[in-house]
């Protein structure tokens, strides 16, 4: 399972050194890089990616918006990416762009179970400060679930 935050420098050329802990898990896994959400990037094995892209794909007509805005979104600007010896994988300008990654920036690494997301770290940190009662009240919903399903 991927989990973890980590922080890296993005060099000159653009690729980002992934934590070892992180390539351990996904050694020898051929990997997709793709825009996520909330000005983040995702970073799935192939086999994961394959399950997403499809489901995205065969969801529905290509004639409805929402489709094509994933579609659009997601599955074009993915790319698959080889980590190389020295544990980097490269991030095009267009993926940098659009995260607001900077090169030679600082970004942040989460594990999020079977993929991964990458920040530039100003964006994550006002993603954090941004959601921090969202946050709250997520953590009470699930602290209530929890307590219930401990109930039965």
């Amino acid at each position: 399972m991927l989990m973890g935050e980590y922080r890296n420098s993005v060099d000159e050329k653009g690729r980002l050194l992934l934590p070892s802990r992180l390539r351990n898990e996904i050694a020898g896994s051929t990997m997709i890089l793709t825009r996520g959400v909330d000005k983040c990037l995702w970073l799935f094995p192939a086999d994961q990616w394959r399950k997403i892209s499809e489901s995205i794909m065969g969801s529905s007509s290509m004639f409805k918006s929402k489709t094509r805005l994933l579609q659009r979104r997601i599955i074009a600007p993915a790319q698959e990416c080889e980590i190389d010896k020295a544990g980097r994988i490269p991030i095009s300008p267009t993926l940098r762009e659009s995260a607001e990654i900077k090169q030679k920036g600082e970004a942040v690494i989460l594990g999020i179970g079977d993929y991964i997301e990458i920040w530039d770290v100003d964006s994550y940190n006002a993603y954090l400060a941004e959601s921090e009662s969202e946050f709250l009240d997520a953590a009470e919903e699930l602290g209530e679930l929890l307590s219930m399903s401990e109930a039965k």
